[in-house]
């Protein structure tokens, strides 16, 4: 707290170093908004997407996406230091950074909806505070239940978002949890069967079962030794004859009483000796993590309804429900998923 104390610091080899890299992390906090907002108008104005067919100069980007060419160098500057774009020979050109971002699954559809997001947090004291109304809950209206999520328009457009940032959350989920020995995989909140999809790719044996909301299974494709079980967690029995359950980032989206009863239902519809399967972004507890303890966070706390969890704290409310055998497998991204495993007794 002292700045004579930071002028000591500037005069030694070894700390200025450390000092310096202190600095620059604190202001890539500071300046965190701007750089989100930055891609989002890269995004919007595809200027991500036009480099992916070529080099272009700036005047091309400019006319391409009707933004004065003064602006588009500063806007092109912006994707350079994010390491986006680099410029070279009078031309833009895409970076390895920039095409993994329009090739990573969801990563271009999540930042296309936080605009919704932005808006939530315009007045972020009096959204901590709780005296705002979110926007974001009406844009997951499935957490309130059935009824709110009934518009096929809604239903639609929440399903395709949440399919096509699975794909990832699915793969590092099955290279954490091996799914041997198991006969039937019933998925709860599933969506239009993406994880599903996965595991059949990866055990094509196994008997699987999708349950999921009226209006979203509607949109699940056929697939082999798959049945599909429309109804509400939050308001019918979950069907029996499953041997393991899975919760692919539902939990994480609900109330902790929501969840005490979900756990319930799935301790209930299980037989003995049964597992479930938790994977989800999940807090990182006594070792906070950025990703999912800001982002992931503040997310789930505008939607209203849920909350982003720890392990420890997962694992507390399985243990209330009756399972035993917790195992942790923290996830090499976390801010893709990590996961958690539980038995039912025999």
């Amino acid at each position: 707290m002292s700045p004579r104390f930071h002028a000591v610091i500037e005069r030694i080899p070894g700390l200025r170093l450390r000092s310096r890299a202190e600095g620059r992390a604190l202001f890539d906090v500071v300046s965190g908004f701007v750089q989100s907002q930055a891609l989002l108008a890269l995004v919007e104005l595809r200027v991500l997407h036009a480099l992916a067919e070529g080099p272009a100069s700036l005047p091309r980007l400019a006319q391409r996406a009707a933004v004065p060419e003064a602006r588009m160098q500063i806007l092109v500057q912006a994707g350079a230091a994010l390491k986006l774009l680099r410029h070279a020979r009078g031309q833009w050109h895409l970076t390895p950074r920039g095409g993994a971002f329009l090739t990573v699954p969801g990563l271009e559809a999540m930042v296309r909806h936080h605009d919704v997001l932005y808006r939530d947090l315009a007045d972020p004291v009096a959204f901590f505070r709780g005296q705002t109304q979110p926007e974001l809950a009406g844009f997951w209206p499935y957490v309130f239940g059935a009824g709110a999520a009934a518009e096929p328009a809604l239903a639609a457009r929440y399903s395709r978002l949440m399919a096509d940032s699975q794909a990832l959350v699915a793969g590092d989920t099955l290279r954490l949890v091996s799914l041997r020995g198991v006969r039937h995989l019933m998925d709860v909140g599933g969506g239009t069967g993406a994880f599903l999809r996965a595991v059949a790719a990866q055990y094509p044996a196994l008997r699987l079962t999708l349950f999921d909301l009226p209006a979203v299974v509607e949109g699940a494709a056929p697939l082999a030794r798959l049945t599909v079980h429309p109804g509400s967690f939050r308001d019918d029995p979950l069907p029996q004859g499953a041997d393991m359950i899975s919760l692919i980032r539902v939990l994480y989206d609900h109330s902790d009483s929501t969840v005490a009863a979900l756990l319930e239902a799935a301790f209930a519809a299980l037989p003995p000796g049964g597992r479930l399967l938790i994977s989800e972004p999940m807090s990182g507890g006594a070792r906070p993590d950025p990703a999912t303890d800001v982002y992931f966070a503040v997310y789930t706390l505008a939607m209203q309804t849920g909350r982003t969890r720890s392990a420890v704290e997962i694992a507390a409310l399985l243990s209330a429900a009756g399972f035993t055998g917790l195992r942790d497998y923290p996830g090499p991204r976390p801010y893709v998923t990590s996961a958690l495993t539980a038995q039912k007794p025999f």
